[in-house]
């Protein structure tokens, strides 16, 4: 699966949201993690610009804070 991970240069929430994605996907989770930098668009900016990190995948969001658990509960679920 593709997991879109909204970012910017300079998170540090947006990086511990990748290292959730990376630890899941090391933990034998099919993952493909796509970072989208946000800053790259005014539209990004308007709509993730104060709730980044955001994944996505698909047509479906989870918005930060998750933990772990939430983040694996919300991705089985998009298989």
């Amino acid at each position: 699966m593709i997991a879109q991970l909204f970012t910017t240069l300079g998170c540090h929430l947006c990086e511990e949201a990748h290292e959730l994605l990376l630890s899941l996907a090391g933990q034998g989770m099919d993952l493909r993690i796509e970072l989208v930098e946000i800053v790259d668009s005014a539209e990004l900016m308007d709509r993730y610009g104060i709730t980044i990190p955001v994944i996505k995948v698909e047509d479906k969001e989870i918005c930060w804070p998750f933990s772990i658990d939430e983040l694996r509960a919300f991705l089985e679920n998009e298989t």
